[in-house]
């Protein structure tokens, strides 16, 4: 880390799939939206029940100033870290995390607690609502920006999405 100074929580997206048919569509897509993270400093620690975050992130050349970030959190359930896939882009960190248990219903949240974190929010360019599975992002969709103006989600069916 850069200073002794407490880390940042860089924002984090996510949206899902599930499927009780098909355990490839049983999915969350989960981005931490943090341009230019240091290569070097990342550290990801995935766990079938937990990811563990911490990056430098900044361009002194284009006068960004460097910074830490971190942050924790415990899924809902479980997923798959084998099965798991991840890509660092100049703009953000991006996975594609693997469920656990093949079922049709959505996690209720990203987090098994259910307490809110304002850094923790839904991906609204790939989310979609739990019956409306057709227009479903691929795995070989990488690229974190890949869909947008695409399958605009709606609004209803959401409930309670905390992050």
């Amino acid at each position: 880390m850069t200073e002794a100074t407490t880390p940042q929580h860089p924002e984090v997206l996510w949206a899902q799939r599930s499927s009780d048919t098909d355990p490839d569509k049983n999915v969350v897509y989960l981005t931490v939206n943090l341009p230019d993270i240091q290569e070097g400093t990342l550290k990801v620690e995935l766990t079938g029940t937990t990811l563990t975050f911490s990056a430098n992130a900044g361009d002194p050349g284009r006068n960004i100033p460097v910074r830490d970030y971190a942050f924790s959190l415990e899924f809902y359930d479980r997923i798959v870290p084998d099965r798991s896939t991840r890509k660092l882009s100049s703009r953000s960190l991006y996975f594609v995390l693997r469920k656990e248990e093949a079922r049709l219903e959505y996690w209720p949240r990203l987090q098994k607690s259910n307490v809110r974190n304002a850094y923790i929010k839904t991906d609204f360019s790939k989310w979609v609502d739990q019956g409306e599975v057709e227009g479903e992002a691929r795995d070989d969709d990488m690229d974190p920006m890949g869909g947008i103006g695409e399958g605009v989600p709606t609004l209803r069916g959401m409930g309670d999405l905390d992050a």
